[in-house]
C-alpha cells in the first residue's frame, strides 16, 4: 500500500479504525525525514494490510501541535487505535520491520486492560 497524506480531516478516521497504523511525522526542509521517506516507503510497499501515513508538519501545525511533535522525523504506531509507539529519528529499515513485527505479535486485549487499568488509576474517586 502507498503511504496516504494525513490531515486534521482525515486523522481520526484513519488511527481510529481496527488494524495498525504507522505516521511520519514529516518536513520537506528536513533532511533526515527526506532520508528515513524511501525507507519507509519500501517498507509500506511490503505491508498492503498496515495503514502507512504521512503528517507534512508545516501544512498540518495545528495537528502537530495538539500532539507536541518537536523533532522530525517522528513515527507513531497505533493499533485499534491506541498509540503504541512514539519515537523522534529516522529508523533504520530493520529496526521498522522489526517494530512492526513486534506491534503484529501484541495481544491486543491484554493492552487493552493495561490502558484501562492506567486510565483507572488516574481518574480522581468518585464522592
Amino acid at each position: 500500500m502507498a503511504t496516504m497524506e494525513i490531515s486534521k480531516d482525515n486523522f481520526k478516521d484513519t488511527v481510529g479504525k481496527q488494524g495498525i497504523v504507522l505516521l511520519d511525522w514529516w518536513a520537506s526542509w528536513c533532511g533526515p525525514c527526506r532520508a528515513f521517506a524511501p525507507i519507509y516507503e519500501q517498507v509500506s510497499a511490503k505491508h498492503a494490510d498496515i495503514t502507512f501515513g504521512k503528517i507534512d508538519t508545516d501544512d498540518q501545525q495545528e495537528l502537530s501541535g495538539a500532539f507536541e511533535i518537536r523533532s522530525i522525523p517522528t513515527l507513531m504506531v497505533f493499533r485499534d487505535g491506541i498509540l503504541l509507539f512514539e519515537q523522534a529519528g529516522a529508523l533504520p529499515a530493520a529496526v521498522l520491520e522489526d517494530l512492526i513485527s513486534k506491534v503484529r505479535a501484541l495481544d491486543m486485549d491484554e493492552v487493552r486492560r493495561e490502558v484501562e487499568a492506567k486510565r483507572a488509576a488516574q481518574e480522581p474517586p468518585k464522592a
